[in-house]
């Protein structure tokens, strides 16, 4: 399994993904699942997957490769896409491709087609967007009103991000509250594992862009992990008990 968070904040773009994928309880692998496509200048688009670790890789070998407009029939690639509406065009057409390839095998075999992507950046002198695509090749926008995006595995995170981000959340309080929405994931579901890969992205800057790998052991996620656990254990202490509860003290 998978758990991959993008927030849509106006500071910029928090994308957090873990790093395990698996065929089994035996058969357990670390790939990444977050790619950049960077050119200095230009533009700053990256890429969360979930799903079929085959398919997504597809997915994101062709829009590299390039798939014909369809409209002038040019090869168009994540590199020469005009705008983020276009790439996330671009990815959903890949998608397609992939299942117009792949899909009837695929359920021959009884594997499910099953790919989810998170899709955000920015191109010089455009705006900055965030874009779920689905396995069916159809894509909805992060907004203002909602400005996170989580595909896997998302259950366990989401909660602390439903009470916690807002569009003016910062990018430094963005990366905390990515990073304690992905350790309540790790403590609930062993399919999703370290390491973890980050990007930090800031809006209007296209050069501002930090990755990060958050190795197992990490001290400061280790230091999120310790706090959020303490803070969480004081805050349930600290409420008064219900007035209709009758229990023994003794």
């Amino acid at each position: 399994m998978t758990y991959c968070v993008g927030l849509f904040l106006d500071e910029g773009l928090v994308m957090l993904a873990d790093t395990r994928t698996n065929a089994g309880l035996d058969n357990i692998s670390t790939f990444t699942k977050l790619q950049s496509f960077h050119r200095p200048g230009e533009r700053m688009i990256a890429a969360m997957t979930a799903g079929n670790l085959a398919v997504s890789q597809a997915v994101i070998n062709l829009i590299q490769d390039g798939l014909p407009h369809p409209e002038t029939g040019k090869p168009e690639t994540i590199h020469t896409v005009p705008t983020m509406f276009a790439a996330a065009g671009l990815v959903s057409a890949a998608v397609r491709k992939v299942y117009e390839t792949h899909g009837e095998a695929m359920k021959a075999q009884g594997v499910a087609f099953d790919v989810s992507i998170l899709l955000g950046g920015q191109i010089a002198n455009r705006t900055m967007r965030l874009f779920e695509i689905y396995a069916a090749g159809n894509f909805i926008e992060a907004t203002r009103d909602t400005p996170f995006l989580q595909i896997g595995e998302h259950k366990y995170g989401k909660p602390i991000l439903d009470r916690a981000v807002t569009s003016a959340t910062s990018l430094t309080d963005g990366v905390k509250l990515a990073l304690i929405s992905m350790d309540s994931t790790l403590r609930s579901n062993l399919s999703v594992g370290m390491p973890l890969d980050l990007l930090v992205y800031r809006n209007n800057s296209i050069d501002g862009v930090e990755t990060h790998r958050v190795e197992d052991g990490d001290a400061y996620f280790r230091m999120i992990r310790e706090r959020w656990s303490a803070a969480l254990s004081a805050a349930h202490k600290a409420i008064p008990a219900p007035d209709w509860l009758h229990t023994d003290a003794g």
